[in-house]
This record gives C-alpha cells, sequence and structure tokens, in this order.
C-alpha cells in the first residue's frame, strides 16, 4: 500500500492552527476512507476475508468457555476442519478446549425430543412417522477444538497492518504523556505478555482506582509500537466509561482512526491502518467519516500534547 507521509507535519501557526488542523485532519480522514475501499477491493484482503469466513461465528457461552481454557486463543476449530479446511494438523500433545456443539437432528414436532427421546418420553404425537420429521436443535455436546497456536501446516493469510517509518523518540514522548493524560502505561516485554496476538489492551488500572491502565506488547518495530499506544490511548480517551459489544467494532474504528491521523502527522506510515479499518468494519468505511468530530476531537488532543510535551 502507498505510503501515507514522507515527514511529520506541524501546525505551529497559533493564528490559524485550529482551521489548518481541522482541515488537514478531514482530508487525511478521506483519504483513510478511500484506503479502506481499496483495501477490501484487494486480492490480499479477499483471501483473508475468504479464511476467516471459514471460522464458526462462536456463541457467547462458548467464547467464555474458550477464553477460560485458553486465554490467549485467537482462532479455533475442531480437529478435522484444521486438516480439511486449512491444511494443518493439530501437534501431538496438544489439549482440546471443550465447547458446547448443538445437536441437530430430527425432531418430534410436538415434544420437540430426538426420536429416542421421543419414545421414552410421554408424548402421544403420531401424525406423522420420525424419519418426516423436520431436522432441529435438540440439545448441546461437549465437542473438542483446538487454537491455531496448537496447529501446525499451511499458514494463515495475515494482512500487514504494522506501522513503518522512523518513529524518533514518539514511544518516549507518548510515555511522557501519560500524567497529562491521566492515564497509566506500561510497556510490556514480549516474554512477559499475557494477552494472546493483541499488541495492546486499555482497561481499568484496579478496583479502587478508575485510570485507565494501557499496557502494550514491547517490539522491535518502534513505528507500530507507536501506533498501538496511540490506539490505546484514543480507547481511554474515548471509550474507557462505554460497556458496549454492540459498538466495539465501532470503538475500534474510531481509536485506529485516531492513531492513523496522529502517527501520519507525526511522519510515520500509518496505511497499514486501512486494512485494520476493512477488518472491523468490511461492509461501511463510511463510518470513519460519520465519527469525524470525535475522532478529530482526540487527534487534536493528543497531537496538542505531542507538540507541547511535558516538563520532564
Amino acid at each position: 500500500m502507498a505510503t501515507t507521509s514522507d515527514s511529520s507535519v506541524s501546525f505551529d501557526q497559533t493564528d490559524t492552527r485550529s482551521d489548518e488542523m481541522n482541515s488537514t485532519i478531514e482530508q487525511w480522514i478521506d483519504e483513510l476512507v478511500a484506503g479502506v475501499d481499496n483495501a477490501q477491493a484487494s486480492e490480499e484482503f479477499q483471501e483473508w476475508l475468504d479464511v476467516q469466513s471459514r471460522f464458526h461465528d462462536y456463541s457467547y457461552r462458548n467464547t467464555l468457555l474458550i477464553k477460560r481454557q485458553c486465554p490467549e486463543a485467537s482462532r479455533v476449530a475442531g480437529y478435522r476442519t484444521w486438516q480439511e479446511e486449512f491444511d494443518r494438523h493439530v501437534e501431538e500433545g496438544e489439549s482440546a478446549i471443550w465447547i458446547w456443539a448443538p445437536i441437530i437432528t430430527k425432531q418430534c414436532p410436538e415434544c420437540e425430543n430426538s426420536p429416542s427421546y421421543h419414545e421414552d418420553s410421554d408424548c402421544g404425537y403420531d401424525e406423522t412417522p420420525p424419519e418426516e420429521w423436520s431436522k432441529g436443535l435438540v440439545g448441546f455436546k461437549p465437542a473438542p477444538v483446538f487454537d491455531v497456536s496448537q496447529t501446525e501446516g499451511e499458514p494463515l493469510p495475515e494482512l500487514d497492518t504494522e506501522a513503518t517509518g522512523d518513529a524518533g523518540d514518539l514511544v518516549g514522548r507518548l510515555t511522557d504523556a501519560a500524567d497529562e493524560l491521566s492515564v497509566t502505561v506500561r510497556i510490556v516485554p514480549e516474554a512477559e505478555w499475557t494477552h494472546g496476538e493483541a499488541k495492546g489492551i486499555c482497561e481499568q488500572l484496579s478496583l479502587v482506582d478508575a485510570q485507565p491502565l494501557i499496557e502494550v506488547r514491547d517490539r522491535e518495530n518502534d513505528a507500530d509500537l507507536a501506533r498501538t499506544l496511540l490506539h490505546e490511548y484514543a480507547h481511554a480517551l474515548l471509550h474507557f466509561d462505554v460497556d458496549d459489544d454492540t459498538e466495539r467494532s465501532k470503538r475500534e474504528v474510531e481509536a485506529e482512526a485516531v492513531a492513523y491521523v496522529v502517527g501520519r502527522c507525526c511522519g510515520l506510515d500509518t496505511s497499514g491502518s486501512a486494512f485494520y479499518l476493512a477488518a472491523w468494519e468490511s461492509d461501511d468505511p463510511e463510518i470513519v467519516r460519520e465519527r469525524l468530530g470525535r475522532i478529530s476531537r482526540t487527534a487534536e488532543e493528543l497531537i496538542d500534547v505531542l507538540e507541547d510535551p511535558p516538563a520532564r
């Protein structure tokens, strides 16, 4: 994808700063929306989407079971599904993750039991024989699944969403800004990271301290580390007091758009954000433009802090 920025941008003319910043951010958002459109149309994204469509969308109850047994799980499937759909094999000695699988079979129209349970019940339905009954959900049974990390074989397609470029001292400036933004920030070594494939998280510091805690997984790519910090700062400033799962994808769109804008202002190539947003909001990239006001205000707050860093 094309580079979005060759050098950092400065809004240092105080008399025109606000208007200049607003118009520039609006232009960049327009370019991000166009980039999301292009990302969705790309062969790389379509290949990724095809593979994602083969994974089951698990119920909330099963998602909890998966996370309880394997907190780092990202993509799970059954033993044969890994073999037949993805040409991957579960490694020897791996322990299964147990979920509840639906039992679909012929079902009595009246008592809604399977034929065998119907025979043992008090139901007197006999208008049609069991072989003519329609199929339906009659119960659940334990079923084993395995996470991709427990398998080996053909690689799954990945979207390159990393930011690149010369981050300079941006990571340090972002961590220094934590106090001014009333956020606690921790950069966690790779070996100590406990949040699976996530690059960063934003959560409450403790039960008695409502201050947001940002943790990001350390990596060699400082540009992408800075982009992740920006993304999580946006969550802290915009969404920390929001508890609505139905809004999750829209919150990710806002946070990543903020990271795109501020990263671009700082001279990073954040064009990978288009793939990130395409994966979260593949039906409607216009949602970015619809939320421009919230994105702009948060981006401007972060840019202000970075351009006027606190005294050490």
